[in-house]
């Protein structure tokens, strides 16, 4: 329902930031304000970074990975073993395990999960990518998706695919509640699952 008290741009502005997950009306509404103090050279810049976060980042074309080069900074660091290659849902899990400072493999961002209910197959995720990267040099994959019914079966899905191609498939062993989100984790308790990852 239109708010006639409020001029038809700024309710339009208002609409598209409660459109972001986690914020509400009351939320997006302070944000479209927010932006009306703003000046143009503010606004300028804001839209602009917009535009140039969705027009150059694209997927990185070994681990899928958001960059705005041919590979992201991980798979272009030659430290990084890529023997080992930990399996993630989304580019915000990435980030999550790097703050860990500990795992030094390379990553596969599947961007999302299995889910029939949703129409997601797996032909939607970026499962195939995955497959063509196991080769002679991978030890390990790491199936890191979280521990919901989605994660669960997407890791089981593709273990089922690699396992018979003689390449270790391990799942996290989670120190966190089931239906938690590796996003949110700490990184105690993140470190302490992938040291105890187990075989699946």
């Amino acid at each position: 329902m239109t708010d006639n008290s409020k001029a038809l741009p700024l309710v339009e502005l208002s609409e598209q930031f409660a459109r972001l997950p986690g914020i509400g009306m009351k939320s997006a509404e302070r944000l479209a304000y927010h932006v009306m103090n703003m000046s143009d050279n503010e606004v300028r810049a804001f839209a602009d970074a917009l535009v140039k976060a969705r027009t150059e980042i694209h997927c990185c074309n070994v681990c899928q990975n958001l960059t705005d080069k041919e590979l992201c900074p991980i798979c272009s660091d030659p430290k990084r073993d890529n023997s080992i290659i930990c399996v993630v849902e989304s580019p915000k899990d990435i980030t999550a395990f790097e703050r860990t400072r500990e795992y030094k493999g390379s990553y596969h961002v599947l961007h999302g999960l299995i889910s029939p209910i949703d129409n997601i197959t797996p032909d939607k995720l970026k499962i195939k990518e995955l497959l063509a990267r196991v080769n002679d040099e991978t030890e390990e994959v790491i199936m890191a998706t979280n521990p919901t019914v989605e994660g669960e079966a997407t890791a089981m899905y593709i273990s089922k695919l690699i396992k018979p191609l003689g390449v270790k498939v391990t799942r996290l062993a989670f120190g966190m509640p089931v239906g938690g989100t590796l996003e949110y984790t700490d990184e105690v308790t993140l470190y302490k699952a992938l040291e105890n990852r187990n075989e699946i």
